[in-house]
This record gives C-alpha cells, sequence and structure tokens, in this order.
C-alpha cells in the first residue's frame, strides 16, 4: 500500500495560494468571455432586413434613414422632378454592408446586377469585416465595383475620415471596373439629426471631405443622401451639383425631388428589399465611364 504523503506548513500554504490564484484566474477569464460575447457584432443574416433601431457604432448603412421613414415626402421645396428611366437606359447595381456578410455574386450576376458598392469605413473607428470577400468578389465576377464611407460629421475631422477611408479600401484605379468612393451621409443614426452642425458647417464639412478625398486619389466622389436631410442639415446647399454626381435614395416608383440643385441623378437607390437595389442613369457604358472618369 501506498504511504500517504507527509504535508508540512509551507505545503499547505502554498498550495491555498495556488488555488486562490487559479479561482481568481477562473473568474476573470468568465468575466472576459462574457465581456467579449457581449461587445461582439451581430452576425450577419442575408436573408433577414437590417435593423433601424438602436445601431451600435459601426452597425450604419446607406439607406438606413430611409427604411426607417425618414425619407419625406416625394414634392419638398423646389426642385427637379426626376422620372424612372427606361429599361434601355438603365443599370442595376446594389450596395451592401457587414449586414449581408458573404454575398453570392453569381447569384446577383445572373439577375442582372452589373455593379455594386461595398461600405468600407465609418467615422474614423470602423471597416467592414466583409468588406474583401464583398469588394473583390464583385470584381472577379465581374461586375464595376465601388466602395463607400458612412460619414460621422461630429466625430473625427472630415480630413481624417477621408485618409481612413482611402486606407481602408476607398482607393481608386483606372482599371474601368473601379468607381470613385462614394459620401453617404444621411441622417445620423446615433444622435442630433445634423450631427450638431449648423447648415453652413455641414457644407464646409462635406466639401473638407470630397477635397480631401480629390486630393488623395483624384477622383470626385458621388455624394449618397436624401431629399429630406439634404435639404435640413445643409439648407440644400448648391455647392456640389457641378463636380459630385448625385445618388439620391427614395423607395418609390420615381426618385422624387432632386435636391442641391442637381439637374439629374446618377444613381438612384430605389427599394431595400430584399437588398438594397439601385439604379445607374445610363448604360453599362455610362458606368464604365464613371469608373475610367
Amino acid at each position: 500500500m501506498p504511504q500517504a504523503l507527509s504535508t508540512t506548513p509551507e505545503v499547505t500554504m502554498k498550495r491555498s495560494v495556488l488555488s486562490a490564484a487559479c479561482a481568481v484566474a477562473g473568474t476573470l477569464a468568465l468575466s472576459l468571455s462574457a465581456a467579449t460575447a457581449s461587445a461582439a457584432p451581430t452576425k450577419p443574416n442575408p436573408n433577414q432586413p437590417e435593423p433601424t433601431k438602436n445601431l451600435q457604432r459601426g452597425q450604419a448603412y446607406a439607406g438606413w434613414s430611409v427604411r426607417a421613414g425618414k425619407q419625406g415626402p416625394a414634392k419638398t421645396g423646389t426642385g427637379v422632378q426626376a422620372a424612372p428611366l427606361a429599361a434601355a437606359a438603365r443599370t442595376a447595381g446594389i450596395d451592401v454592408s457587414g449586414w449581408q456578410g458573404n454575398v453570392d455574386w453569381a447569384a446577383q450576376w445572373n439577375s442582372g446586377v452589373r455593379w455594386a458598392y461595398t461600405k468600407a469605413t465609418e467615422g474614423n473607428y470602423y471597416t467592414n469585416d466583409y468588406f474583401a470577400q464583398q469588394y473583390n468578389g464583385s470584381y472577379r465576377q465581374g461586375m464595376v465595383r465601388g466602395a463607400y464611407h458612412f460619414a460621422i460629421p461630429d466625430g473625427a475631422s472630415a480630413v481624417s475620415q477621408a485618409q481612413y477611408f482611402v486606407a481602408h479600401g476607398g482607393g481608386w484605379s483606372r482599371d474601368g471596373k473601379t468607381l470613385p468612393g462614394m459620401l453617404d451621409i444621411e441622417f445620423n443614426p446615433y444622435g442630433s439629426t445634423c450631427y450638431g452642425l449648423s447648415q453652413s458647417a455641414m457644407v464646409t464639412w462635406i466639401r473638407t471631405w470630397l477635397g480631401e478625398y480629390k486630393r488623395l486619389t483624384g477622383r470626385d466622389a458621388p455624394i449618397y443622401t436624401t431629399n429630406s436631410w439634404w435639404r435640413q442639415c445643409t439648407g440644400n446647399s448648391t455647392a456640389f451639383n457641378q463636380t459630385n454626381p448625385l445618388w439620391i435614395a427614395y423607395y418609390s416608383s420615381t426618385p422624387g425631388t432632386l435636391p442641391g440643385g442637381w439637374p439629374y441623378y446618377t444613381m438612384w437607390q430605389y427599394t431595400a428589399t430584399p437588398i438594397d437595389k439601385d439604379w445607374f442613369n445610363g448604360d453599362l457604358s455610362r458606368v464604365v465611364a464613371l469608373a475610367n472618369g
């Protein structure tokens, strides 16, 4: 029969200290695990619509405010009443974000989609985990693709946000298949409608972002917005209608009133069912022309 090991007071004390340390480590590990789980982003589900309430930083996407019912009436003030296009004069596209996860680009191509924009960044704190699959996947499928930045004007400066965007997928090359980066500027998902800026300050912020983007890439970025937000937060500024293509968001059978003195829209996000769908104002050759600059 084996003999019992003798235990000295010193050994007993060391065992007690070790046991206590293990207990603390275990508690800490459980706490860290719980914290990590609570901080983990919502897993994307392409079969479910994106939420419109209680968005957390990084979760905004092009059109969230239109889905939330903030697009406003079709006729607001003066402006061009844009008409829908004949099928021969338009090109189907989609825009996606992290909410869509891995996109089946072959299926989108087979449905007629020929161009796509992917959310790359938000503010100076978020990058899309699915950006590579979405941005490169659409390109490999044969689509003309582009990236977009969700602006947070009450956060980091316009210059730093433009630089962050270019550094994280928002660059451009004249390859005939890469569209200029897009500035998504719409209702604030996280606070006051106009991000706490006056109309003149908002116009300055937009101008600064666009200027920095052009300095870095040589391209004028399209502006994605809604008629109601543009009128409320920029005073319906006409500062960009000769340089920056308009991407209007309006979920209806027509694009409604165009803001900012734009004589026509270049892109129109017209529905979010079952994915954000868009029309390009022109045939595929015009999409390529925008890509080439």
